[in-house]
């Protein structure tokens, strides 16, 4: 019975090495190619950093502001009348429209990692160039870049504004993707602000390093007014912040689109 058994096992190990061997399985599609991003690199850069205000010597370092002259490496950025930091709000933000875009395919680097008050920076140098072919080894460049802010006007007014570099060439492209930052904003239910850009919600600088050193399309947004007490209530709140990353994450697709 025991060599009866051998024989068979023998047969059919053979019979398996001789037959025509099977197609090998593919691997199924990646799901994330058939979403709306999928291939898409985008810089989100939470302004400031939550502890550049024990930092000052370090934020006080002059940087290339891209514009021929230099300025400090970073500010401590403004705050709610409550004491609410510009910074939290923004990485708060932040995290919320960088899952948004993963969820859409695309791949998401921060400028900054974390929101510590042991941590200062990055300089607006490395923020304006983060995202540039050939900077810290990057192979291609971005696709876009988007730069959260609060602002800190003590005007009384409220709402949001966006804001593009004012250079002389290669600019047409950003201005392209703050218009559909506005356009994204106001579905949302946002305005343009009050008290700034003659209430148009779109303005042109060339004093700001994170946008005159970026070589891909780049547009800064300050999402409101964090003195007033109107806009301060919803930059506050969870689903405030949720909604500015809806916002955000919808210009960013209709722009890649």
């Amino acid at each position: 019975m025991m060599r009866d058994m051998a024989r068979l096992v023998v047969l059919a190990v053979l019979a398996a090495l001789l037959s025509p061997a099977a197609p090998a399985a593919t691997s199924p599609a990646s799901p994330r190619a058939d979403l709306p991003l999928a291939g898409r690199l985008v810089v989100v850069d939470p302004g400031h950093q939550l502890g550049n205000a024990r930092h000052r010597v370090e934020i006080g370092q002059l940087v290339d502001a891209g514009n021929g002259e230099t300025k400090p490496c970073n500010t401590t950025g403004t705050a709610t009348n409550g004491g609410f930091p510009e910074a939290t709000f923004t990485w708060r933000v932040a995290r919320r429209l960088a899952a948004r875009l993963r969820a859409l395919g695309a791949e998401v680097v921060l400028t900054r990692t974390t929101n510590s008050r042991d941590d200062w920076g990055p300089c607006v140098d490395v923020r304006g160039r983060l995202g540039n072919a050939g900077y810290r080894g990057w192979e291609r460049p971005a696709d876009l870049k988007v730069s959260v802010h609060g602002d800190g006007s003590l005007s009384g007014g409220r709402g949001f504004h966006v804001i593009v570099a004012a250079k002389p060439d290669g600019h047409a492209a950003s201005t392209a993707f703050a218009r559909a930052v506005r356009g994204a904003l106001h579905d949302r239910g946002f305005r343009s602000a009050t008290y700034t850009a003659g209430g148009r919600g779109l303005t042109h600088r060339s004093d700001l390093a994170t946008l005159n050193l970026s070589e891909v399309p780049t547009a800064m947004v300050e999402l409101g007014n964090m003195r007033s007490v109107a806009d301060a209530r919803v930059m506050t709140s969870t689903r405030g912040q949720q909604r500015y990353a809806a916002a955000l994450a919808t210009a960013v697709r209709r722009y890649l689109g």
